[in-house]
């Protein structure tokens, strides 16, 4: 498949040196409280959770693998800075966010049936459903116990917002298995668009709201910070199917077009499908479901051409485009002055432009 060049290569230098240097800034702080979540649950369970955090390999051994880009405690943190507050006392809620999130992956890739992540096999390809699940509730149920043991005077809201979170991000799985069953051209755009901000916008938007309510934030600058890290979600998760499509598999770590190979009904593919005319029939007729074997890269190639030339493409990055505006301006009302918000514009456009 052809790389998405124009889309994961526009963040310029200084702007990309900036977003990592406060994802790693953010990966230094976590980690402690992560690891400690981890090693704190019981045996089988944290085997499978320090696979699935790349600390160790499938027998014990230690590895030096990532725990991925740190996207969402780094907003947590950003945020809370960006508000005036202490960033290390916001460590426990960052962690927690964190925690939810590998949550999350754990058990989309046990229902995807994802074979990879970060670069290696995923942890239910290794040890077994059951073994995957478990160890995600397990992360979840310590992302709760963080701020339940949190003395912070918002560790209380944080928790509740957090679970109110994790119930969106449930409902948006189940709509999202739901629409994978329904025929190709029976799935709405407008279905699909939600789906999209439950389970990617939302825990984008709660981290950075958590991290305002850690910096003492009214009201106001908290849904403001909600809504900025929905909008920037949503570009995200835009840019993320475009790189499913389209993208290198060196950078994503999983095959190339593995998305169109599963017939996965991403928003690229549901906007062309939705397009009417010629284009959109064609692809139609190609999108029935795959074959029982390794697909030819010829028919996925040519999947790939008929959702371009549908306006799958075109349509996702401007789409992503006009998300990011708006994230730009919810994030001027919650933090009005400029210098102060750069950090979580920083890690905004970083993540959408390079699709991580």
């Amino acid at each position: 498949m052809t790389q998405t060049t124009e889309t994961a290569s526009t963040v310029q230098p200084s702007e990309a040196h900036e977003a990592e240097a406060i994802l790693a800034q953010a990966r230094t702080s976590v980690d402690p409280a992560l690891r400690g979540a981890v090693e704190a649950l019981p045996g089988s369970i944290r085997r499978v959770a320090l696979y699935h955090f790349g600390w160790e390999h499938a027998d014990g051994t230690p590895a030096a693998g990532h725990a991925g880009k740190a996207v969402r405690p780094a907003l947590v943190l950003a945020a809370a800075r960006a508000l005036g507050g202490r960033t290390e006392r916001a460590v426990p809620a960052a962690a927690a966010v964190e925690l939810t999130h590998n949550f999350t992956l754990l058990h989309d890739d046990v229902m995807d049936r994802d074979t990879t992540r970060r670069h290696r096999p995923t942890a239910w390809t290794v040890f077994g459903d059951a073994d995957a699940i478990l160890a995600g509730d397990a992360l979840q149920a310590q992302a709760q116990r963080l701020l339940a043991e949190d003395r912070h005077p918002a560790a209380s809201a944080a928790a509740a917002r957090l679970a109110a979170c994790v119930v969106e991000l449930c409902a948006g799985q189940s709509i999202d298995v739901a629409l994978e069953r329904r025929e190709p051209t029976r799935t709405s755009l407008e279905e699909t668009l939600a789906m999209a901000e439950a389970k990617t916008g939302a825990l984008l938007g709660c981290a950075c709201a958590i991290g305002g309510l850690y910096a003492g934030a009214g009201e106001e600058e908290v849904a403001a910070l909600d809504a900025f890290g929905r909008a920037a979600g949503l570009a995200f998760q835009l840019i993320d199917d475009v790189i499913g499509i389209w993208g290198d598999p060196v950078r994503t770590g999983k095959p190339a077009g593995a998305d169109l190979a599963v017939r996965k009904k991403s928003l690229p593919i549901v906007a062309a499908l939705s397009s009417g005319g010629p284009e959109a029939r064609d692809l139609a007729a190609r999108y029935g479901p795959p074959g029982p074997g390794r697909e030819d890269p010829a028919d996925l190639e040519a999947i790939a051409l008929a959702v371009e030339r549908a306006g799958g493409r075109d349509w996702a990055q401007a789409q992503a485009a006009d998300h990011m505006a708006r994230a730009v301006d919810e994030l001027q009302r919650a933090v009005p002055e400029p210098e102060a918000a750069d950090g979580l514009l920083s890690l905004a456009e970083f993540v959408t432009r390079r699709g991580y």
